[in-house]
């Protein structure tokens, strides 16, 4: 009889025991957001990969060094940017064109070619023009260091010129424009009809008021490279404080704005791509890629914001009467009804009745725009990232030398409140530096960290990114309203410890962009990892990778 109450009692224990563990199973999640939920769900998968990792730290130790921002040799050589018209006459001009599509770069082409068969002369000199493709970002850069200096300079719009001014570049203006286009947000049709709806209309402000309000989320480029994400920066601080684009009230409403989106990418695809993933809403791009695109004319609306991108012409440093001449020549055919046309068929020369009436920015105050954005890009949330770098054997000569230039550099843009973590890896994985405020002493660890990587052994790259995952998990603990990404250094070639496929739900599942960097490598592989949150890939075997990890940097850090 004891033996049988005994049984009845560990039975009912067992039960009650059930019962307990199912109720607090059924509750445990009661209050949170799904997103709150897969965090929990995907750091206890990441935590199980990481218990088998064997994680070394290494002594920290300050650096001395000083890595400057203000290098000009950052600056890509002109030979990564050769004529894509070559000039044919002895007597010509240099002409930087900013191309934004393929349909620019057909254009331009077109019309420079013709020109160059039309065998045009000026007091019987013959004459051509050789152009240059060159984002007008860094048509500017590179004019206002004085390190190349063409004789035309042809950016999308009015902005450029003025940032010339701001810095004192010797310049005159050649022509007010040689074509149109629009900057604009492309949006899909639904959330226009709804904002209508709500706003009773669906112009540029209401739709930025439309993500002040949680309601939508519209992404754009960085606006340091990008003509229509910095076209879109002065557009919307001259909705918020039309008398004082730069002022304090411009400027919390730009934080508001930056609270409301996930990221700004340093180029359009990847928001083209999160568009097409339904991360976004909408976009910031331009007509003419708008209208040159079917899948966007026929499913998204377009609507139009800031100054008129009408590819202004300047004349750089002081030319002799000959060139000003070819100038003016070139000008002139650009505006021909034959010319003209091609720009329409192009894409060009569209929304005829858009006319911008905001603030105009004058000398300086682009740069102090950007100045702002810089601050106040990543809202009121700090940065928490990673660096991943590749230590291993496949790395040793030029692109463990890359590599550190790569890192070193981009300490240069790193805001002391971002919190930077530094991880190494071959066989092993080691914490080089642990995550802190990226201060003077952390950056001077960073340095120092950087200058006593050796490239040895083989290749954990997917063990580095779960420590890296983990790191910034447990630094979100901590500091929930800061936000992650990592960047990996590497060739790509993994052969040591977890695959792709066990790191890539979890990291799916974690939502931290993984923007990867690749140094003699198998950039398709890279662009897997990339592709899981959204990042980007970049090819470090371009010459120009410097001048692009600044973009990339500045924009994220």
């Amino acid at each position: 009889m004891k033996n049988k109450n005994k049984l009845l009692f560990v039975l009912l224990a067992l039960i009650v025991i059930g019962v307990i563990y199912l109720v607090i199973s059924l509750t445990e999640d009661v209050g949170k957001s799904r997103q709150t939920i897969d965090m929990e769900k995907y750091s206890k998968q990441l935590d199980s990969l990481y218990k088998s990792i064997n994680v070394r730290n290494y002594n920290l130790q300050k650096s001395n060094a000083i890595v400057s921002d203000n290098d000009t040799t950052v600056l890509p050589d002109i030979s990564e940017y050769p004529f894509i018209v070559n000039p044919t006459t002895d007597n010509f001009i240099t002409i930087y064109f900013s191309i934004v599509s393929d349909t620019s770069n057909s254009w331009i082409k077109q019309v420079a070619e013709e020109f160059n068969k039309s065998n045009l002369k000026i007091n019987d000199v013959p004459i051509s023009v050789g152009v240059r493709a060159i984002p007008s970002s860094l048509a500017v850069d590179f004019i206002s260091s004085g390190k190349y200096n063409p004789d035309a300079y042809i950016p999308t719009c009015n902005i450029y010129g003025t940032m010339l001014q701001g810095r004192s570049q010797n310049y005159k203006v050649a022509s007010d424009g040689i074509l149109r286009n629009v900057s604009g947000v492309i949006i899909s049709k639904n959330a226009k009809l709804q904002i209508e709806a709500k706003y009773n209309s669906s112009d540029a402000t209401t739709v930025v008021n439309s993500v002040i309000n949680g309601e939508y989320i519209i992404g754009y480029a960085n606006p340091l490279s990008n003509e229509d994400g910095l076209n879109y920066l002065l557009a919307m601080l001259s909705m918020f404080d039309s008398s004082n684009p730069l002022s304090q009230l411009a400027t919390n409403k730009l934080k508001e704005y930056q609270d409301k989106i996930p990221y700004v990418p340093y180029e359009t695809l990847q928001l083209y791509e999160s568009l097409q993933n339904g991360t976004i809403d909408g976009f910031v791009s331009n007509y003419e890629t708008y209208y040159t695109n079917p899948s966007l004319r026929n499913n998204y609306e377009f609507i139009p914001f800031g100054e008129i991108n009408s590819y202004p012409v300047y004349a750089i440093g002081n030319l002799s009467n000959l060139k000003n001449e070819i100038i003016n020549q070139f000008i002139n055919y650009c505006k021909s009804a034959e010319s003209q046309k091609k720009a329409t068929d192009c894409g060009f020369n569209g929304l005829n009745d858009y006319n911008y009436k905001g603030y105009i920015f004058k000398g300086k105050q682009v740069d102090e725009a950007l100045n702002v954005w810089k601050k106040e890009k990543n809202g009121s949330s700090d940065l928490t990232a990673v660096f991943v770098a590749d230590v291993s054997g496949s790395m040793d000569g030029s692109p463990m030398l890359k590599l550190k230039a790569s890192l070193n550099r981009a300490s240069s843009f790193i805001n002391e409140n971002t919190n930077i973590g530094l991880i190494t890896f071959s066989d092993s994985v080691n914490i080089a530096l642990p995550i802190a405020k990226f201060d003077n002493t952390q950056k001077a660890y960073f340095i120092n960290a950087v200058k006593s990587m050796k490239a040895t052994g083989g290749t954990a790259m997917f063990d580095a990114l779960v420590v890296a995952e983990h790191m910034l998990v447990e630094q979100q603990k901590n500091n929930p309203n800061t936000r992650l990404m990592i960047f990996v250094l590497t060739d790509g070639e993994s052969n040591r410890g977890y695959s792709f496929d066990d790191i890539e739900d979890i990291s799916r599942g974690l939502r931290i962009p993984i923007y990867t960097i690749g140094y003699n490598a198998d950039i398709d592989v890279l662009k897997e990892v990339s592709d899981i949150n959204e990042a980007s890939t970049m090819d470090a075997d371009s010459d120009n990778v410097m001048y692009k990890l600044e973009s990339l940097f500045n924009s994220q850090m």
